[in-house]
């Protein structure tokens, strides 16, 4: 197929694009900053660009991975983000249609099922979150963004029967966490694996079941996330005491830590649940906990990119 690859030049996009041809696909990379997968340069809020695409590329479907991101709350206005996130969604959705693309696929966020309350840790247990969780109550101008662009694709296929998989993904950035600081980036990371975190190549390939199962799935929406080794009735536990939680699964972990200078998280305040992924979409990420303890108790390569200098090609633009 001829793939219309939105935010080809960002993180996730310089590993979907190589994916994407190795699986056989044609990729029509569009960024609003240059990179080595993006032929066109500019922002998907521009409705003409986008038609212009159309016409002269013929996608067969669409990746729309580009976005403004939390981050980038503090370099851009409120309208910014409506610019981008929805009507940039927009115009894509209807040009898909228009032009009888087969399949759209949105990257969407866990990040927008995540209230004040559930952010502040309220409560007595890790809030176990899977795609039954209501209401949604985005906490800022990038989880409500992303949340009416979810709409925007729940719409189109409802009225012109466009196939629509959102994926809600965890965090795999590269760089240091732009909110917390108390931890090494890496450790920080490693324990994310326990319950809110994916590789980007996880991800990549996630978007690649995505494109081929859209036909047959019609339309749903999925969270990713390593699988977490936790259930329900680990929740109370993980809020209170999570190093003796994650001991029961794992022993070897405190031991393992102790000799890198690291600290296991003294409380989970949540849980992704990725199951539904698994079960529909056919859908596991390869990298989890388990994966990371191995690499430290082997002395190998940590099996997640951290870079703490890392800044998005965007950087100063208008993302696309």
């Amino acid at each position: 197929m001829r793939v219309l690859l939105t935010g080809s030049s960002g993180w996730l996009g310089r590993f979907l694009a190589p994916a994407l041809r190795d699986a056989g696909h044609g990729v029509i990379g569009l960024d609003v900053a240059p990179g080595a997968d993006t032929a066109i340069v500019g922002s998907v809020a521009d409705r003409n660009l986008v038609d212009r695409v159309f016409v002269d590329h013929r996608p067969d479907a669409v990746i729309h991975a580009a976005a403004l991101h939390k981050p980038d709350i503090a370099r851009y206005p409120a309208q910014a983000f409506v610019d981008v996130n929805i009507t940039g969604t927009l115009n894509l959705l209807e040009a898909a249609t228009a032009h009888g693309a087969s399949r759209f696929v949105f990257t969407s966020t866990t990040s927008l099922m995540i209230s004040q309350a559930i952010r502040d840790g309220a409560g007595e247990r890790a809030a176990w979150i899977d795609e039954t969780l209501a209401p949604l109550e985005p906490r800022n101008i990038y989880g409500v963004t992303k949340l009416a662009a979810e709409q925007l694709c729940r719409l189109q296929h409802h009225l012109h029967g466009l196939p629509v998989v959102i994926l809600r993904t965890a965090r795999f950035f590269p760089e240091e966490d732009d909110t917390h600081r108390a931890l090494d980036g890496e450790n920080m990371k490693a324990n994310e694996l326990l319950h809110r975190r994916l590789t980007v190549e996880d991800a990549a390939e996630a978007h690649l079941a995505a494109l081929d199962r859209a036909p047959a799935l019609g339309f749903d929406t999925f969270i990713l996330s390593a699988p977490t080794p936790f259930d329900r009735g680990d929740a109370a536990a993980l809020k209170s005491d999570a190093a003796t939680v994650i001991a029961r699964y794992f022993p070897e972990a405190a031991a393992l830590y102790a000799a890198r200078g690291w600290s296991l998280p003294a409380s989970i305040d949540r849980v992704y649940d990725a199951a539904h992924a698994a079960n529909r979409l056919g859908f596991r990420c390869r990298t989890d906990f388990a994966t990371a303890l191995e690499a430290l108790r082997d002395g190998a390569p940590l099996p997640f990119a951290h870079d703490a200098a890392y800044q998005s090609p965007a950087l100063g633009r208008l993302s696309a």
